[in-house]
């Protein structure tokens, strides 16, 4: 097989792994004209199509051929697809190309279990430890770790690459139990918590600190019978236990040839879309999964509401809130109001009393928080009580100029 037929077919089998942002990584260029490429430390696109078209990481898996057998993944070892395999020097490479043309700024590799996990992330080691050492790659490199593999293999992974990740990959363990049965929750967490470990002691290796983005990891959702309410509290969980940067979610798709075990309907992707702002919540607004998932109720999130706004409608007994008064913590609370926009307002408030046109200017969507704020020049006596306000807080484009004609 030639290598474009293998690109095609690595690609497409790496898009159904999420966590592969670069948000975090070290800053690096090659200015003083010893290695190749640069890694900006920002977020950056995540993926590579193969039609052509320019995109930030080199996403792909080292081959789709398993010997496990999960019923939910595409490439498990009974499903009946085109099979690839790159050898380590076919993705050194490819990367390298990519970068010359511009095209990518890094790599994401994964890979099926080749043979076992040590030797299989021996191979993903590999890739990363040629790119540096021999040819002095300095872009962005994310490798996944293979739960089981050997402890030392996982320690050489992260001399190499920018961030490393392992996949829970189902929120519940007896999920994974029953769909995953050669996956062991204890082989995952080991290896998260080996992670956490390295990351903490920083070890110093060839000039680089070990995986300086930290480590990530991925749940598909909807594929068991896990609510919400449970993976906000597994997310919560490994953020606490393991210092993760980020938890990705994953809405599942029915795949060809699918087990009986699994749904015949995909999730929605709005259920996905609701998990990763109420992971947001938790991570930067302050909120407790108890609070974003009222107890009481079916365990699930709103679908036709963001979580914060859902939050906020259930204790109008909260607000409105004194804009110039307002604790950071109580403004964080705020629909329509985001970390950046809560700190300029703590600033500008130092210098002088805020009113609705201080608002605008920093960009704050009036309509969103008119409900929820008082100032100067506007006092919501109506707002909060009207029955309709979830609907009047998405307004047609004809009434998007009335801001405060119900205040």
């Amino acid at each position: 097989m030639d290598l474009k037929s293998k690109l095609e077919i690595l690609a497409d089998a790496a898009k159904y792994d999420a966590s592969c942002a670069s948000s975090g990584g070290t800053k690096r260029d090659s200015l003083d004209r010893k290695g190749i490429g640069s890694s900006g430390g920002a977020g950056i696109c995540h993926s590579y199509t193969p039609d052509g078209r320019c995109v930030s990481l080199l996403k792909i898996l080292l081959t789709n051929a398993c010997i496990y057998d999960c019923l939910y993944c595409i490439n498990r070892s009974s499903s009946h697809v085109r099979r690839a395999r790159f050898s380590v020097e076919e993705v050194v490479r490819l990367t390298l190309n990519f970068y010359k043309r511009n095209y990518i700024e890094g790599l994401f590799l994964s890979s099926g279990i080749i043979k076992s996990s040590d030797y299989t992330m021996e191979e993903l080691v590999r890739v990363a430890r040629t790119l540096r050492e021999e040819h002095g790659f300095r872009g962005y490199i994310h490798l996944k770790v293979i739960p089981n593999a050997d402890p030392r293999l996982i320690e050489e992974a992260g001399r190499w690459a920018d961030r490393l990740s392992v996949n829970i990959e189902l929120p519940k363990p007896e999920s994974l139990e029953r769909l995953a049965p050669r996956k062991e929750i204890g082989a995952i967490r080991r290896s998260m918590g080996q992670l956490r470990g390295s990351i903490e002691e920083a070890p110093r290796a060839h000039g680089r600190s070990f995986a300086p983005a930290g480590q990530s990891t991925q749940m598909i959702v909807g594929a068991d019978d896990a609510d919400d309410s449970h993976i906000l509290q597994t997310s919560a969980s490994l953020y606490s236990g393991y210092r993760l940067r980020r938890v990705y979610y994953s809405a599942f798709s029915p795949i060809p040839d699918s087990s009986k075990a699994l749904p015949l309907k995909p999730a929605p992707l709005v259920r996905e879309n609701r998990l990763y702002q109420a992971d947001w919540l938790m991570r930067f607004y302050g909120f407790a999964v108890g609070e974003i998932v009222a107890g009481g109720e079916d365990g699930m999130l709103s679908l036709d509401m963001d979580p914060k706004l859902a939050w906020a409608l259930k204790h109008r007994e909260r607000f409105p809130l004194d804009v110039n008064l307002a604790s950071r913590e109580e403004l964080l609370r705020v629909p329509g109001l985001g970390v950046r926009t809560v700190d300029r307002i703590l600033s500008s408030r130092r210098v002088r009393s805020l009113r609705t046109d201080d608002l605008a200017r920093l960009k704050v969507s009036l309509r969103k928080v008119s409900p929820f704020l008082v100032l100067p020049d506007h006092r919501p006596t109506k707002l909060l009580d009207r029955a309709d306000l979830k609907s009047w807080l998405r307004p047609n484009a004809a009434r998007q100029l009335d801001l405060f004609a119900a205040a």
